[in-house]
């Protein structure tokens, strides 16, 4: 299967990829399913992939969870090296084109101290990207070989 057949399989075809990318066989190899899980754990158990009502949590605290996955996304590209290149190159797609413009528009919000004055702004464009990364969690979830959608658990009512 090429990249450009695997993204749009997810709904993520819309992602700005080199072409020579997009023509390439995704094969992921061990060393990929290894990055994967770990960032399937992290995404999994950050707000990243679980809903937050609207009058609960912390916008700053949602915001840095978010942020976090810069460092986290570079350390495990920096642990499992250039033999993790089908994760590496998932990984710097979502990065650097859904959560980069995320945390570019949001942080300078943050520093002035004026989050919480754009609280509906924010958590509407949090769940936009909740879903991308609920979708990016997925993708990862199949790049593990996880047959059981685990973002899909719901907690106990």
């Amino acid at each position: 299967m090429k990249w450009q057949d695997w993204l749009e399989n997810w709904g993520m075809s819309s992602l700005t990829i080199n072409l020579g990318i997009l023509e390439t066989e995704w094969t992921p190899q061990d060393a990929d399913r290894d990055a994967a899980w770990d960032m399937y754990v992290e995404l999994l158990t950050r707000i990243t992939t679980q809903p937050l009502p609207k009058n609960a949590g912390d916008d700053a605290a949602a915001l840095q969870s978010v942020y976090d996955l810069f460092s986290t996304t570079r350390g495990l590209l920096h642990q499992h090296g250039r033999k993790a290149m089908e994760f590496a190159k998932l990984a710097v797609l979502i990065l650097n084109r859904k959560i980069r413009p995320f945390t570019a528009k949001w942080h300078p919000v943050q520093e002035a101290g004026k989050l919480e004055e754009h609280h509906e702004a924010f958590r509407q464009e949090l769940t936009e990207l909740r879903e991308v990364l609920l979708t990016y969690t997925r993708m990862l979830g199949e790049m593990v070989g996880i047959a059981e959608d685990l973002t899909a658990m719901e907690p106990d009512s």
